[in-house]
C-alpha cells in the first residue's frame, strides 16, 4: 500500500509559511543560474553564427586574433594571385584586406567600452556574404562614412544613422546599419580601410585578410599553400575555426556558472532541509499514524522526499518564469548585453534563455529538493509508530 501522490501536495498547502520561504530560496537560485546560463548560451550562439565555411582568415604567424596582427600592402597584393581563390563577376579575386582598431565608445547608461572598428574595402561585402545592409546604405570608398552593426546601434546613443562617431583623430558619419544573422559582426563598426590605417598611424596598414575559396577548391589545401609562402610569414585558418577558438571564453564562463550554481544549490539545500526537519517535527503524530495503519518506511520516506522535490519544482517554475521575463526586459532596455571577448572588445549579444538553460535550472532545483529532503525524510521513515505517537 502506497501513499497517494496528492498527499505531499496537500501538505505543501498546509505549511504555507515554510513552503513560501523554501520556494523563494530555490527561485533565487534558479533566477541567477538561468540568467547566467542564458548569457553563456547567447554568447555561444553569437560566435557559432559568425564566419563562413568557405572563408579563410589570414594573419601574421603567431597572432591569435586580428587585433594583434599587422601585415603590409605587398602581402595583400601577393595573396590575391594564389590559386583556389574565388573571383567576382569582373574577375577580381575575393580577398578582403582589413584593419581593426579598438577605440572606446560611451554607453547609454554611462561608462565606456572597447568596440571593434573594422576598416574594409568594397570586396568585404562579397567575401562576408552573411552581412547585409538593413538600413541606410554602404559607406562610399575614400570617405569618412561608417556602417554600424545592429548591436552597436542599439547599445550606443552616438551610433544612430546620421550621427557622427568620434574616435581616433577624426569624425565618422553613420550612413547605415548592418545585420549578419546575429553574428559578432553586428558588434562592429565598418569604415574605409585606408582612411582608418592613416588615422591610426599604422606603418603596416592591414591587420589581416579574409579570403573566399572558389567553389570546389580544397579549403585546407589553399590554407597550406598560404602558410608555406616564405615571404610574409602568413598563417591561414578557416573562419569558422577562428571564431570557435574565440568562444573559449564562453566555455570558461560555463564552468564558472556551474560552480556558482552548485555552491548556491548547496546553500539552498540547507534551507530546504531546515524546513523539512521542522515539518517532520510538527507531524510526528501523523507519521506514527501512517506507520500504525500499515504504510511502510519506504512509503513515508518517498512521501516526504516527494514533498521536498515538489517544493523545489514550484521554486523552479517561479524562478524560471521570472528569469525568462527578466532576460527579455534586459535585452530590450539595455539594447543587448555587452560581453567582453578575448580580443578585449565588446560583443553585444541578445540575451535569450534557451530550453537547455531551463533544463539545467530544473535539474538544479530537483537536486536541491533531493539534497534538502533526503535526511529529514530518512529520519521520518525511521520513526517507530509507538515512539512517534508517544512524542506527539
Amino acid at each position: 500500500m502506497a501513499l497517494p501522490l496528492g498527499y505531499p501536495l496537500r501538505n505543501l498547502a498546509h505549511r504555507r509559511g515554510r513552503t513560501a520561504i523554501t520556494v523563494l530560496v530555490v527561485a533565487l537560485v534558479v533566477i541567477a543560474t538561468t540568467l547566467l546560463l542564458g548569457l553563456v548560451s547567447s554568447l555561444r550562439r553569437t560566435l557559432a553564427t559568425t564566419g563562413d565555411p568557405r572563408n579563410l582568415i589570414v594573419l601574421r604567424k603567431g597572432s591569435n586574433n586580428d587585433g594583434s596582427s599587422q601585415l603590409p600592402l605587398e602581402a595583400y597584393q601577393a595573396l590575391r594571385f594564389f590559386e583556389g581563390i574565388a573571383q567576382d563577376a569582373k574577375g577580381e579575386p575575393l580577398v578582403s584586406p582589413e584593419i581593426v582598431v579598438q577605440p572606446f565608445f560611451h554607453r547609454a547608461g554611462g561608462g565606456r567600452e572597447n568596440v571593434l572598428v573594422r576598416g574594409v574595402e568594397p570586396a568585404a561585402f562579397a567575401v562576408h556574404r552573411e552581412v547585409r545592409i538593413a538600413e541606410g546604405r554602404a559607406p562610399r570608398p575614400g570617405t569618412t562614412e561608417a556602417l554600424v552593426g545592429r548591436g552597436i546601434a542599439m547599445r550606443y546613443p552616438e551610433a544612430a544613422v546620421g550621427s557622427d562617431l568620434r574616435f581616433g583623430r577624426g569624425s565618422w558619419t553613420v550612413v547605415g546599419i548592418l545585420e549578419s544573422g546575429g553574428s559578432s559582426f553586428e558588434s562592429e563598426v565598418w569604415v574605409d580601410a585606408r582612411l582608418l590605417a592613416a588615422d591610426a598611424k599604422r606603418s603596416l596598414p592591414y591587420s589581416g585578410f579574409r579570403v573566399r575559396a572558389a567553389d570546389g577548391a580544397d579549403l585546407e589545401a589553399l590554407a597550406r599553400r598560404i602558410d608555406a609562402d616564405p615571404r610574409w610569414a602568413l598563417e591561414a585558418s578557416p573562419e569558422t575555426a577562428y571564431y570557435a577558438d574565440q568562444a573559449e571564453s564562453a566555455r570558461t564562463l560555463f564552468i564558472i556558472v556551474i560552480f556558482v550554481a552548485v555552491m548556491a544549490g548547496i546553500g539552498a539545500s540547507f534551507g530546504a532541509a531546515n524546513a523539512m526537519y521542522a515539518a517532520v517535527q510538527a507531524r510526528t503524530a501523523e507519521i506514527g499514524t501512517l506507520r500504525a495503519i500499515g504504510f511502510s518506511r519506504f512509503d513515508v520516506l518517498f512521501a516526504f522526499l516527494a514533498e521536498s522535490v515538489a517544493t523545489s519544482l514550484v521554486g523552479f517554475l517561479v524562478g524560471g518564469s521570472i528569469a525568462v521575463a527578466a532576460a527579455a526586459i534586459l535585452s530590450q532596455v539595455l539594447g543587448g548585453i555587452g560581453f567582453g571577448a578575448s580580443t578585449f572588445t565588446t560583443n553585444v549579444i541578445t540575451l535569450r534563455v534557451a530550453a537547455s538553460d531551463l533544463g539545467y535550472a530544473a535539474l538544479f532545483a530537483v537536486l536541491i529538493g533531493i539534497g534538502g529532503g533526503l535526511m529529514p525524510a530518512w529520519r521520518a521513515a525511521r520513526m517507530r509508530p509507538i515512539d512517534a505517537l508517544r512524542r506527539a
